[in-house]
């Protein structure tokens, strides 16, 4: 992540916050967050989405959000024909607009676990991904043994604080909770000597900062990762809630199967990644 993009997800979490705040999500919806496939194709959908988890949401210094989860979206609406509009508002609130029924959906590098599906209808899975527990690149913590009695920045809500809450009895350290991945690696090498955080976002910091020759961004690197089957590995999903949206849910997958049946799913994800 850009450091001196922080500005931009701030002030840009602030607009569209200030947006939902305002119901300019229900105008958009006439009020209504169900659909059929006799009003799809005419309606606008409200997403919502992160504002600051690169490579799949990544601020701008002009305000704007780009990334994985926007190309992949904007792709599948193209491909399908219908129209939407984003609110990158941050990862807590893009879940509890979803919940109050303010937006339509939620695509955010979201995790489909268990205790989601309960409450929202999930997508066909469009990302694979792990958690990693990550270290400034010059630091002495060589594994998670050397966390012991030291402390970690998590993000809310996220695989990847579950399983540091998970193990950090095991290995005996501490944990600051913060909103967003920029925060969160600020604090590293400061009040933290680790983050804990999912692997394609930690691995595109890492790149980052290796192709702005270090000019741009900390200087990380992985001490660990679970393993693929894991219980905090996962699939990240597109959703809607429970019961609504089924038409959006349905086109959303039509459109996944077709942008990588047509190979601009792996145009989209490789020019972020590779």
């Amino acid at each position: 992540m850009k450091l001196k993009q922080l500005g931009a997800i701030f002030s840009g979490a602030l607009l569209t916050a200030s947006l939902v705040a305002c119901g300019g999500a229900q105008n958009a919806n006439s009020g209504s967050t169900s659909t059929d496939s006799s009003d799809a194709a005419s309606k606008t959908f409200v997403i919502a989405s992160d504002n600051g988890f690169a490579p799949f949401e990544i601020p701008q210094a002009d305000g704007s959000i780009t990334g994985i989860d926007m190309e992949i979206f904007d792709a599948i609406a193209k491909d399908q024909g219908f129209n939407y509009e984003m609110q990158n508002v941050g990862f807590k609130m893009a879940v509890s607009s979803l919940e109050s029924g303010q937006v339509d959906g939620v695509i955010a590098g979201m995790s489909i676990t268990p205790e989601r599906q309960e409450k929202y209808d999930f997508s066909d899975p469009y990302y694979d991904s792990t958690v990693c527990c990550a270290v400034k690149a010059d630091s002495d913590v060589k594994s998670l043994d050397d966390l012991k009695g030291k402390n970690v920045a998590l993000k809310d809500g996220t695989l990847s604080m579950d399983w540091a809450n998970s193990i950090k009895d095991q290995y005996g350290f501490q944990a600051s909770v913060f909103d967003d991945s920029p925060t969160m690696y600020t604090e590293v090498g400061g009040n933290s000597v680790a983050c804990f955080e999912d692997t394609p976002v930690m691995a595109y910091a890492i790149k980052q900062y290796a192709d702005t020759n270090g000019k741009e961004g900390i200087n990380f690197k992985i001490i660990d990762e679970v393993k693929a089957d894991s219980p905090y590995a996962s699939q990240y999903g597109f959703a809607v809630r429970k019961g609504e949206n089924s038409e959006l849910l349905k086109m959303f997958n039509e459109g996944l199967k077709n942008i990588k049946a047509n190979g601009t799913y792996d145009k989209i994800v490789d020019s972020y990644l590779k």
